[in-house]
Protein backbone atom coordinates (compact mmCIF):
# COMPACT_ATOMS: atom_id res chain seq x y z
CA UNK A 1 0.00 0.00 0.00
CA UNK A 2 1.41 3.58 -0.64
CA UNK A 3 1.68 6.35 1.73
CA UNK A 4 -0.59 8.36 -0.12
CA UNK A 5 -3.42 6.20 0.19
CA UNK A 6 -2.86 6.47 3.97
CA UNK A 7 -3.52 10.15 4.11
CA UNK A 8 -6.89 10.69 6.17
CA UNK A 9 -9.38 11.94 3.30
CA UNK A 10 -11.07 15.15 4.81
CA UNK A 11 -13.75 15.65 1.53
CA UNK A 12 -15.67 12.67 1.82
CA UNK A 13 -18.82 14.16 -0.10
CA UNK A 14 -18.85 16.13 -3.10
CA UNK A 15 -19.98 19.92 -2.86
CA UNK A 16 -23.55 20.73 -4.78
CA UNK A 17 -22.74 23.35 -7.18
CA UNK A 18 -20.43 25.70 -7.94
CA UNK A 19 -16.99 26.28 -6.21
CA UNK A 20 -17.78 29.44 -3.73
CA UNK A 21 -14.55 31.50 -5.07
CA UNK A 22 -16.12 31.83 -8.59
CA UNK A 23 -19.73 33.07 -7.29
CA UNK A 24 -21.69 34.42 -8.76
CA UNK A 25 -22.20 32.32 -12.00
CA UNK A 26 -21.59 33.76 -15.34
CA UNK A 27 -25.19 33.55 -17.42
CA UNK A 28 -23.34 31.72 -20.25
CA UNK A 29 -23.27 28.94 -18.32
CA UNK A 30 -24.49 25.71 -19.74
CA UNK A 31 -26.19 23.07 -17.87
CA UNK A 32 -26.84 19.34 -19.55
CA UNK A 33 -29.80 17.73 -18.85
CA UNK A 34 -29.34 14.03 -17.57
CA UNK A 35 -31.84 12.17 -20.01
CA UNK A 36 -30.44 8.67 -21.03
CA UNK A 37 -27.87 9.13 -18.39
CA UNK A 38 -26.84 7.16 -15.24
CA UNK A 39 -25.16 9.86 -13.32
CA UNK A 40 -24.35 10.68 -9.64
CA UNK A 41 -21.52 10.33 -7.03
CA UNK A 42 -19.59 7.21 -6.06
CA UNK A 43 -16.90 6.32 -4.11
CA UNK A 44 -13.61 5.37 -5.12
CA UNK A 45 -11.79 2.79 -3.33
CA UNK A 46 -7.46 4.07 -2.79
CA UNK A 47 -5.85 1.62 -0.24
CA UNK A 48 -7.84 1.56 2.93
CA UNK A 49 -9.69 4.65 2.10
CA UNK A 50 -12.22 6.25 -0.62
CA UNK A 51 -12.47 9.72 -2.27
CA UNK A 52 -15.54 10.38 -4.09
CA UNK A 53 -15.83 11.46 -7.76
CA UNK A 54 -18.79 12.02 -10.26
CA UNK A 55 -19.33 9.97 -13.26
CA UNK A 56 -21.95 10.12 -15.94
CA UNK A 57 -22.16 7.75 -18.51
CA UNK A 58 -25.18 6.56 -21.04
CA UNK A 59 -28.11 4.51 -20.04
CA UNK A 60 -27.35 0.48 -20.92
CA UNK A 61 -24.86 -1.82 -19.97
CA UNK A 62 -21.63 -0.79 -22.09
CA UNK A 63 -18.78 -1.18 -21.67
CA UNK A 64 -18.33 2.42 -22.73
CA UNK A 65 -15.09 3.90 -23.88
CA UNK A 66 -13.60 5.63 -20.19
CA UNK A 67 -12.56 9.09 -20.09
CA UNK A 68 -10.98 10.45 -16.58
CA UNK A 69 -11.84 14.14 -16.20
CA UNK A 70 -9.46 16.15 -13.95
CA UNK A 71 -10.44 18.78 -12.15
CA UNK A 72 -9.34 22.59 -12.22
CA UNK A 73 -8.17 24.21 -8.99
CA UNK A 74 -11.62 24.51 -7.86
CA UNK A 75 -12.38 21.06 -7.28
CA UNK A 76 -15.19 18.53 -8.45
CA UNK A 77 -17.80 21.66 -8.58
CA UNK A 78 -20.73 21.59 -11.18
CA UNK A 79 -18.91 22.77 -14.15
CA UNK A 80 -16.79 19.84 -14.09
CA UNK A 81 -19.72 17.61 -13.47
CA UNK A 82 -21.27 18.81 -16.71
CA UNK A 83 -18.55 18.07 -18.57
CA UNK A 84 -18.66 14.84 -17.52
CA UNK A 85 -22.85 14.34 -18.51
CA UNK A 86 -21.63 15.97 -22.05
CA UNK A 87 -19.21 13.29 -22.62
CA UNK A 88 -21.71 10.71 -21.15
CA UNK A 89 -23.70 12.28 -24.16
CA UNK A 90 -21.33 11.64 -26.77
CA UNK A 91 -21.31 7.74 -25.35
CA UNK A 92 -18.42 7.81 -23.09
CA UNK A 93 -18.39 6.77 -19.59
CA UNK A 94 -16.76 10.36 -17.28
CA UNK A 95 -15.52 10.47 -14.25
CA UNK A 96 -13.65 12.70 -12.39
CA UNK A 97 -12.38 11.99 -8.44
CA UNK A 98 -12.10 14.67 -6.38
CA UNK A 99 -7.93 14.94 -6.53
CA UNK A 100 -7.75 16.83 -3.77
CA UNK A 101 -9.99 14.95 -0.75
CA UNK A 102 -7.01 14.22 1.42
CA UNK A 103 -6.13 18.48 1.26
CA UNK A 104 -9.10 20.10 1.78
CA UNK A 105 -12.45 20.82 0.28
CA UNK A 106 -11.54 23.88 -1.93
CA UNK A 107 -15.05 24.45 -3.41
CA UNK A 108 -15.84 25.84 -0.23
CA UNK A 109 -13.32 28.32 -0.53
CA UNK A 110 -13.70 32.07 -1.67
CA UNK A 111 -10.27 33.25 -1.30
CA UNK A 112 -8.22 32.29 -3.79
CA UNK A 113 -4.97 32.15 -2.04
CA UNK A 114 -6.28 30.18 0.14
CA UNK A 115 -6.89 27.38 -2.70
CA UNK A 116 -3.78 28.04 -4.05
CA UNK A 117 -2.19 27.17 -0.54
CA UNK A 118 -3.63 23.44 -0.38
CA UNK A 119 -3.36 23.11 -4.06
CA UNK A 120 0.44 23.26 -3.78
CA UNK A 121 0.19 20.16 -1.25
CA UNK A 122 -1.47 17.68 -3.33
CA UNK A 123 1.51 15.31 -4.72
CA UNK A 124 1.40 14.29 -8.39
CA UNK A 125 2.30 11.02 -7.09
CA UNK A 126 -0.72 10.63 -4.96
CA UNK A 127 -2.70 12.34 -8.35
CA UNK A 128 -1.37 9.33 -10.39
CA UNK A 129 -2.59 6.67 -8.09
CA UNK A 130 -5.92 8.17 -7.59
CA UNK A 131 -6.64 8.57 -11.10
CA UNK A 132 -5.09 4.24 -11.46
CA UNK A 133 -7.71 3.55 -8.95
CA UNK A 134 -10.70 5.77 -10.39
CA UNK A 135 -9.51 3.43 -13.68
CA UNK A 136 -10.10 0.50 -11.85
CA UNK A 137 -13.39 1.27 -10.15
CA UNK A 138 -14.77 2.20 -13.37
CA UNK A 139 -13.70 -1.00 -15.30
CA UNK A 140 -15.00 -3.23 -12.19
CA UNK A 141 -18.24 -1.94 -12.84
CA UNK A 142 -18.45 -3.55 -15.98
CA UNK A 143 -20.05 -0.75 -17.80
CA UNK A 144 -16.42 1.08 -18.44
CA UNK A 145 -13.61 -0.50 -21.33
CA UNK A 146 -10.41 -0.22 -19.75
CA UNK A 147 -8.24 -0.65 -23.15
CA UNK A 148 -10.70 2.57 -24.61
CA UNK A 149 -9.07 4.99 -21.82
CA UNK A 150 -8.78 8.62 -22.17
CA UNK A 151 -7.90 11.55 -20.05
CA UNK A 152 -8.89 15.35 -20.20
CA UNK A 153 -8.15 18.15 -17.54
CA UNK A 154 -8.68 21.90 -17.12
CA UNK A 155 -6.28 24.49 -15.95
CA UNK A 156 -4.37 21.85 -13.24
CA UNK A 157 -6.01 19.25 -14.63
CA UNK A 158 -4.45 20.08 -17.78
CA UNK A 159 -1.11 19.41 -16.73
CA UNK A 160 -1.95 16.61 -15.16
CA UNK A 161 -3.34 15.19 -18.32
CA UNK A 162 0.45 15.70 -19.67
CA UNK A 163 1.88 13.69 -16.96
CA UNK A 164 -0.51 11.13 -16.44
CA UNK A 165 -0.33 10.04 -20.26
CA UNK A 166 3.50 10.01 -20.12
CA UNK A 167 3.10 7.76 -16.93
CA UNK A 168 0.66 5.54 -17.86
CA UNK A 169 0.66 3.43 -21.18
CA UNK A 170 -3.25 2.17 -21.56
CA UNK A 171 -4.16 5.48 -21.95
CA UNK A 172 -5.10 5.95 -25.58
CA UNK A 173 -5.41 9.51 -25.53
CA UNK A 174 -5.35 13.06 -23.76
CA UNK A 175 -6.70 16.24 -24.21
CA UNK A 176 -5.25 19.34 -22.08
CA UNK A 177 -6.86 22.45 -21.98
CA UNK A 178 -4.41 25.37 -21.01
CA UNK A 179 -2.83 23.42 -18.19
CA UNK A 180 0.84 24.75 -17.35
CA UNK A 181 4.14 23.24 -19.41
CA UNK A 182 6.86 24.56 -17.42
CA UNK A 183 7.41 25.72 -13.66
CA UNK A 184 9.20 25.39 -10.75
CA UNK A 185 9.86 22.12 -9.46
CA UNK A 186 8.78 21.35 -5.78
CA UNK A 187 9.40 17.96 -3.95
CA UNK A 188 5.38 17.39 -4.30
CA UNK A 189 5.54 18.34 -8.12
CA UNK A 190 8.98 17.40 -9.26
CA UNK A 191 8.31 18.00 -13.04
CA UNK A 192 6.21 19.49 -15.56
CA UNK A 193 5.17 18.79 -19.13
CA UNK A 194 8.30 19.81 -21.16
CA UNK A 195 10.23 17.69 -19.02
CA UNK A 196 8.03 14.63 -19.38
CA UNK A 197 7.72 15.22 -23.23
CA UNK A 198 11.00 12.32 -23.84
CA UNK A 199 8.76 9.45 -22.36
CA UNK A 200 5.55 10.33 -23.82
CA UNK A 201 4.13 7.83 -25.84
CA UNK A 202 0.37 8.78 -25.90
CA UNK A 203 -1.05 11.46 -28.64
CA UNK A 204 -1.87 14.23 -26.20
CA UNK A 205 -3.85 17.18 -27.79
CA UNK A 206 -3.32 20.74 -26.31
CA UNK A 207 -5.48 23.07 -26.40
CA UNK A 208 -4.37 26.65 -25.65
CA UNK A 209 -5.32 30.60 -25.60
CA UNK A 210 -2.96 32.85 -27.18
CA UNK A 211 -3.79 35.99 -24.90
CA UNK A 212 -3.71 33.36 -21.60
CA UNK A 213 -1.43 36.12 -18.95
CA UNK A 214 -0.24 32.96 -17.30
CA UNK A 215 1.06 30.22 -20.40
CA UNK A 216 3.02 32.65 -22.84
CA UNK A 217 3.20 32.00 -26.32
CA UNK A 218 6.70 31.44 -25.70
CA UNK A 219 5.87 28.26 -23.32
CA UNK A 220 3.55 26.79 -25.93
CA UNK A 221 6.18 27.28 -28.83
CA UNK A 222 8.75 25.86 -26.78
CA UNK A 223 6.37 22.68 -25.77
CA UNK A 224 6.10 22.56 -29.59
CA UNK A 225 9.48 22.31 -30.40
CA UNK A 226 9.96 18.91 -27.43
CA UNK A 227 7.37 17.39 -29.30
CA UNK A 228 8.63 17.43 -32.76
CA UNK A 229 12.04 16.72 -31.42
CA UNK A 230 10.58 13.05 -29.65
CA UNK A 231 8.22 12.37 -33.12
CA UNK A 232 5.68 12.44 -31.12
CA UNK A 233 1.97 12.14 -32.15
CA UNK A 234 0.98 14.99 -29.87
CA UNK A 235 -0.54 18.60 -31.15
CA UNK A 236 -1.21 21.73 -29.96
CA UNK A 237 -3.89 24.26 -30.83
CA UNK A 238 -3.51 27.47 -30.50
CA UNK A 239 -6.61 29.67 -30.05
CA UNK A 240 -5.18 33.36 -30.87
CA UNK A 241 -7.06 36.08 -28.67
CA UNK A 242 -8.45 33.35 -26.07
CA UNK A 243 -7.89 34.08 -22.46
CA UNK A 244 -6.85 31.30 -19.58
CA UNK A 245 -10.14 29.49 -19.17
CA UNK A 246 -11.81 29.40 -21.94
CA UNK A 247 -13.81 26.63 -21.67
CA UNK A 248 -15.09 27.83 -18.21
CA UNK A 249 -18.42 28.68 -19.41
CA UNK A 250 -19.31 29.79 -15.97
CA UNK A 251 -17.07 32.48 -15.92
CA UNK A 252 -16.22 35.67 -17.41
CA UNK A 253 -12.95 33.95 -19.21
CA UNK A 254 -15.64 31.94 -21.22
CA UNK A 255 -15.32 32.36 -25.21
CA UNK A 256 -17.69 30.37 -27.29
CA UNK A 257 -16.39 29.64 -30.39
CA UNK A 258 -13.14 28.80 -29.11
CA UNK A 259 -14.76 25.91 -26.38
CA UNK A 260 -17.15 24.91 -29.05
CA UNK A 261 -14.16 24.38 -31.26
CA UNK A 262 -11.88 22.36 -28.99
CA UNK A 263 -14.26 20.11 -27.46
CA UNK A 264 -15.26 19.01 -30.93
CA UNK A 265 -11.50 18.69 -31.79
CA UNK A 266 -11.42 16.59 -28.36
CA UNK A 267 -14.46 14.27 -29.92
CA UNK A 268 -12.49 13.89 -32.97
CA UNK A 269 -9.07 13.04 -31.15
CA UNK A 270 -10.22 10.74 -29.15
CA UNK A 271 -12.09 8.46 -31.86
CA UNK A 272 -9.13 9.24 -34.25
CA UNK A 273 -6.76 7.25 -31.62
CA UNK A 274 -9.64 4.42 -30.43
CA UNK A 275 -11.72 5.86 -27.75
Amino acid sequence: MDIWSRREVIVTALTVGFSQAILPVAASVITTDTQGLVVGEVKIPVGDSEIPAYQARPEGLGPFPLVLVVQEIFGVHEHIRDVCRRLAKRGYYAIAPELFARQGDVTKLKDINEIQAIVRQVPDAQVMTDLDATVAYAVKTGTANGDRLAVTGFCWGGRIVWLYSAYNPRVRAGVAWYGRLVGEATPLQPKYPLEVVPALRIPVLGLYGGDDKGIPVSDVEQMQKAIKAANNPSEIVVYPEAPHGFHADYRPSYREKPAQDGFQRLIVWFQKYGV
